[in-house]
């Protein structure tokens, strides 16, 4: 089953075919809602389905760009269908559901993005929702092509700047611990629990950005820490937390996750504030403040995901003294924060996956890591 081709144009025009997505949800009244707001952006159409049945009947006709996709329905929950579709003719699929433990686990089974269901009748927030949604969409249409770019207008962003003024690294009388900072996004949930897997229990202490909804990312962190393959600690960082060796905390979806000095070691404080490079929280805001803190004493990784969120705050941790890492395009799900921080000149190693673990632990036994390219 072929997708539609199109032109990929950031500026519609009536000879570029509109970017087709699927709706699949149970109730009529959620789905006309979706289609009102994906259809306010004329680059996109809506075509609905009320249950995966129904879908699959479309699907046979017809092969969208994207499908938005319930989890709760009658007859065939949407994690079925999704198992089933990315078996048989995958493409690019958002999930838009409540339920954390089951958004985890579809985008371990290949779902592009989960996006949280929204409060319909906080009329103030739907609004930054469905901003969020139109993007999330746009940006999996954009998937087969491998090109990372929004595509179309988006809204002035902030940078790092709106939480964490830039300020030089300082270097600090004695020793200090080691710390490992990673960020990722799109293809995340499987690279990050094939990278844990590869670090021992003598691992310095790491903390992580994955881009995800609130509550999402405290099942995620549950899941790695059961992770058999997983022989190092992982939890959502607490306010405050300390940055320990054999250990990795997750940053919540909705705070900014800040490095902060504590004696010898580091500890995290978790923000609140805008998203920075669209996110909350944000590679970018991490990595910015790994660089203050730590200095040589930090490596940063940044992994598989859409859009550039994270690579001028590598480049500051480069300029620091870190060691610094990009994800190779190979093996990356998406190579677009990676791309945009070795453009950059951020990346002092650019890796295949199964690479990072091994080139961090010699760093931190004071060898110089062997470069692969």
């Amino acid at each position: 089953m072929a997708r539609r081709g199109r032109t990929t144009s950031s500026h519609p025009t009536a000879d570029v075919e509109p970017i087709e997505v699927l709706v699949v949800d149970d109730s009529a009244v959620v789905r006309q809602r979706l289609k009102s707001i994906i259809e306010a952006d004329p680059r996109f159409r809506v075509v609905l389905a009320g249950d995966p049945y129904e879908a699959v009947a479309m699907l046979s006709k017809s092969v969208p760009d994207v499908i938005l996709l319930d989890v709760e329905m009658p007859r065939m929950d949407g994690l079925t269908f999704l198992r089933k579709l990315m078996r048989q003719h995958p493409m690019p699929v958002v999930l838009c559901t409540a339920q954390a433990e089951r958004a985890v686990t579809a985008l371990q089974m290949g779902a592009i993005e989960v996006i949280a269901k929204p409060d319909w009748t906080d009329a103030g927030r739907l609004s930054e929702w469905s901003q969020g949604l139109i993007e999330s969409i746009g940006n999996a249409a954009r998937l087969p092509f491998r090109d990372d770019r929004p595509i179309g207008p988006t809204d002035p962003r902030h940078t790092a700047d709106a939480v964490l003024p830039r300020v030089a690294y300082l270097p600090r009388v004695g020793a200090s611990e080691r710390i490992v900072v990673f960020g990722v996004s799109t293809g995340g949930v499987q690279a990050l629990q094939q990278l844990l897997a590869g670090f021992p229990s003598s691992a310095p202490g790491i903390v992580i950005v994955q881009h995800m909804p609130p509550a999402f990312t405290t099942a995620f962190a549950q899941r790695l820490d059961k992770d058999p393959r997983i022989g190092i600690e992982v939890a959502e960082a607490t306010q405050h937390e300390s940055v320990r060796a054999g250990r990795a905390l997750l940053i919540p979806g909705d705070f900014h996750g800040i490095i902060r000095r504590a004696g010898t070691g580091h500890r995290v404080e978790l923000v609140a504030g805008p998203p920075v490079c669209r996110h909350r929280p944000s590679v970018e805001v991490l990595f910015r403040s790994a660089a203050q803190a730590a200095g040589p004493q930090a490596a940063g990784v940044i992994m598989t995901g859409m859009g550039d969120d994270g690579a001028e705050g590598l480049l500051e941790m480069r300029e620091a003294g870190a060691l610094t890492i990009a994800q190779n395009e190979a093996t990356c799900v998406v190579f677009g924060m990676p791309r945009e921080a070795i453009r950059r000149g951020a990346a002092k190693f650019v890796l295949p996956l199964e690479s990072i673990a091994p080139t961090i632990m010699a760093w931190l036994a004071n060898s110089e890591p062997v470069s692969w390219h």
